[in-house]
């Protein structure tokens, strides 16, 4: 098994983003993807850099306003005075069936969802190959391995068809799953970070090639607070194809079992031909951004029920952030899948 990296993903390094009305330092750092890789590399996995795939997944999941938005909008916003050093919203539309503005400040609140998704400079490099590198991924899977992990850096899970939020800029949980519909019929993508997939739900929402399902706390009091509720189902052929899983805060190993094993009798009845893991450390009991309580060892049950399923298998990392287990959690997950897997 091997582990898929871009140095240049390490570019994009945000300063800071709203809580509770202040804006405060930034969690999504460049040290995150620097321990993860660290902790793969000591499990034993060999690291790959990604080839480009240019914007051949890219441009089927995200609108082309979106992308030019996004590879354009850092130097349209440094040509204007007294702008700060990061491009952040500071109006949004009700809704994006609206008109579309010819500004940069109206493209912006356009195409963010929150203020938690800064562009800097350097952050087309970072999230462009974040999507290569998932696309990547799913390329040695579809050439006959039977596992690899995306050490997709920012993440991707968040990221709408046409705007970007909670730290992600592409879907690459979704370019994994659109570049293994080359060679199979039929994925499903298991969402497990401890906030809701609500980009990839809005992706896929209404395709039925894609069985889409996340485990989450529940959004009801937790980001992304509009999305990720069990009455999303999927709308027109998609229906019963999008599956929310919502837990009470602060759900612990067995509670998340449970929703696991029903996610995964769900896939069963689905019968796919290859999965996406959106791996989310973020459930952890001590992440900085607090919503479930598995622990370190909770990740390796976790992983091996999923490994279990013998499926050809893109694992794509979503989020998990700074504490002195984050690396830990990934060795344990890593542990349980690969034995699960007979790997």
């Amino acid at each position: 098994m091997n582990v898929i990296f871009a140095k240049n993903q390490l570019l994009h390094s945000p300063k800071s983003f709203m809580v509770g009305g202040h804006m405060v330092d930034h969690p999504e750092k460049p040290a995150r993807a620097e321990i993860l890789l660290s902790a793969a590399k000591d499990f034993g996995l060999k690291v790959l850099e990604p080839v480009s795939y240019d914007l051949r997944y890219i441009q089927k999941l995200h609108t082309e306003r979106y992308i030019h938005y996004l590879k354009t909008i850092f130097e349209r916003w440094s040509r204007r005075t007294n702008t700060s050093d990061e491009v952040t919203p500071g109006i949004h539309p009700d809704k994006r069936s609206c008109g579309y503005p010819k500004s940069a400040e109206g493209q912006i609140g356009f195409h963010h969802a929150d203020l938690s998704s800064p562009i800097n400079k350097n952050t087309w490099e970072a999230a462009f190959w974040s999507a290569q590198t998932a696309a990547h991924a799913a390329t040695i899977v579809k050439n006959g391995e039977q596992a690899s992990y995306a050490l997709s850096r920012p993440p991707g899970h968040h990221a709408a068809k046409d705007y970007a939020a909670g730290f992600c800029f592409f879907g690459n949980s979704a370019i994994a799953a659109e570049a293994l519909r080359d060679k199979y019929k039929k994925i499903a993508i298991l969402d497990i970070d401890v906030h809701h997939g609500n980009g990839t739900q809005d992706i896929f929402y209404h395709r039925n090639d894609v069985l889409t399902i996340s485990i989450h706390a529940d959004p009801v009091r937790f980001y992304p607070f509009f999305w990720g509720h069990k009455d999303e189902k999927g709308a027109d052929d998609g229906i019963g194809f999008n599956i929310n899983i919502p837990l009470e805060r602060g759900t612990e190993d067995d509670g998340y079992l449970v929703a696991l094993n029903n996610a995964i009798n769900s896939i069963n009845n689905f019968t796919p031909d290859a999965l996406v893991i959106a791996l989310g450390l973020d459930a952890y009991e001590k992440d900085p951004l607090k919503g479930l309580a598995v622990t370190t060892e909770g990740f390796k049950k976790i992983g091996a029920r999923i490994g279990d399923m013998m499926l050809p298998t893109v694992i794509v990392q979503e989020g998990g952030y700074l504490s002195k287990e984050l690396g830990m959690n990934l060795s344990s997950f890593l542990d349980g899948f690969t034995h699960g897997a007979g790997l």
